[in-house]
């Protein structure tokens, strides 16, 4: 694995020197555009519309937009400036709380810490301690000249790291359009819905899911290099399901689970 970022933990006045290294990677297949006459990959140049020409490294700086048409220059002296307040090379433990209180939809993304030379008693002291109270750590750090809240927590023995969004980046619920309170809930349709939970309830098994279109997209490729033939496969017919009450029962119908023989019963 390759190293992010190296630092330290702070917590209260115990400092543990850590290794930061992703957690994740992306799968994702990339392409790239190429001119259809030679297959030579395109190149992107940066063109100004107003000088008509294009602009090279050294005549680009940053520009702030604080009205349509309006900027004002950020220079490298003023963010010097700022990264000496906030860069820190430390993650600081803020407080201890419980994983529950923390909304998925504040996580970020995710990173393997690892004790440096020095750091391995403090490492895992800090681990079993918070692996012993099943309490996590809401942490403050700098990466990429960005001040971000951390969450800090125990995973399979090592701590991990998962940085999450401010608060006033999560965008409010009363912005999604189409949301009422009021409306109304048919009991019936409730109480299937709520059996169709309990049918397609089971325990978290992450091996058994799997990217489809990214694993067909690997197989048309290595038929394309291999030269070949590619074959589509017949569309699946819709469904043309309109009644809410005839899905649910056609559903909960589908996903009943086989009821145990009567030898079965009796053995257990």
């Amino acid at each position: 694995m390759h190293t992010m970022w190296k630092g330290s933990i702070s917590f209260g006045l115990v400092n543990i020197p850590i290794k930061m290294f992703a957690a994740t990677e992306e799968k994702d297949i990339h392409f790239r555009y190429i001119h259809k006459e030679c297959s030579t990959p395109l190149k992107y140049q940066k063109h100004c519309p107003t000088c008509n020409k294009e602009v090279k490294e050294e005549e680009i700086v940053r520009g702030y937009e604080y009205e349509t048409g309006h900027f004002i220059v950020i220079n490298e002296t003023d963010l010097i400036a700022l990264k000496s307040e906030v860069e820190e090379k430390s993650i600081e433990i803020l407080d201890f709380i419980n994983l529950v209180e923390i909304d998925p939809i504040y996580y970020d993304k995710s990173y393997y810490l690892a004790p440096q030379d020095t750091g391995g008693k403090a490492y895992h002291l800090l681990r079993q301690s918070m692996n012993d109270t099943g309490k996590i750590a809401l942490a403050k750090m700098t990466i990429r000249n960005k001040q971000t809240l951390a969450a800090l927590r125990v995973y399979n023995k090592v701590l991990v790291l998962e940085t999450i969004f401010y608060p006033d980046e999560i965008r409010p619920v009363s912005e999604v359009p189409g949301i009422s309170e009021q409306q109304g809930v048919n009991e019936k349709e409730l109480n299937i819905a709520t059996q169709l939970i309990a049918n397609l309830t089971a325990p978290f098994e992450p091996e058994k899911y799997k990217d489809n279109y990214r694993e067909a997209l690997k197989e048309l490729i290595n038929k394309k290099i291999e030269g070949r033939e590619i074959e589509i496969a017949p569309e699946a017919p819709h469904r043309n399901v309109i009644d809410l009450m005839e899905a649910l029962q056609a559903s909960l119908k589908e996903t009943k689970k086989p009821s145990r023989s009567k030898t079965e019963t009796t053995a257990s």
